[in-house]
């Protein structure tokens, strides 16, 4: 049995994107976190020192994902934080509560790669389909 695909990257006109996979919501909406950091820098260099409680509400799970991602977009730039361990508690329609593990940045370490500075809405959708497919494009 061969592993599971996490997420893709979608190459899109001066943005980039990803479509996240997951047998479920929670799996398919951490997936998508890891594939915002992979863009970022190399995960596997992301150390779990430190923990962090994120929860965000929205109005739909096409919103929920976007203001998910957006919390990941504010702790990078003003927080200077990488994360790469996802562990969502909650999660419905209009509610996600997670524990997230990551570090600050090191520059000896982490090579950043882009800069991402929102998540659009363009192309957006989560979509249950042989398991969970969320698609995501970042303007960079």
């Amino acid at each position: 049995m061969g592993v599971k695909k996490r997420f893709a990257v979608i190459e899109h006109t001066a943005d980039i994107g990803i479509v996240a996979y997951g047998s479920d919501l929670k799996e398919a909406f951490a997936n998508a976190a890891y594939g915002f950091f992979s863009l970022i820098t190399e995960p596997r260099r992301i150390r779990a020192s430190l923990e962090r409680e994120v929860e965000v509400r929205a109005e739909d799970l096409e919103g929920l994902i976007v203001a998910w991602l957006g919390e990941f977009i504010y702790l990078f730039d003003v927080e200077q934080l990488l994360f790469k361990k996802f562990v969502i508690e909650e999660l419905s329609e209009t509610h996600l509560k997670a524990t997230v593990h990551g570090e600050k940045v090191d520059l000896q370490r982490h090579r950043l790669k882009l800069g991402i500075k929102a998540v659009t809405r363009h192309q957006l959708s989560v979509v249950a389909r042989d398991g969970v497919e969320a698609r995501v494009i970042f303007d960079i």
